[in-house]
């Protein structure tokens, strides 16, 4: 009798530590000359993870 092999699945990714989703909001500086930093917030790629939300394995 022949045994079947399962196929063995990866595990399951682990969440990046910074973001859990691939973006994070940052502050942006506002005006000409006198760059003030504004109150409102604007999405930005994570560079821990480059936007893909995964843990990076190294």
């Amino acid at each position: 009798m022949a045994t079947r092999k399962t196929p063995r699945r990866k595990p399951a990714p682990k969440p990046c530590p910074d973001c859990q989703t691939g973006q994070i909001s940052e502050s942006f500086q506002v005006g000409a000359r006198r760059k003030r930093i504004s109150d409102d917030r604007q999405e930005a790629l994570c560079l821990t993870c480059l936007g893909s939300g995964e843990a990076p394995t190294d």
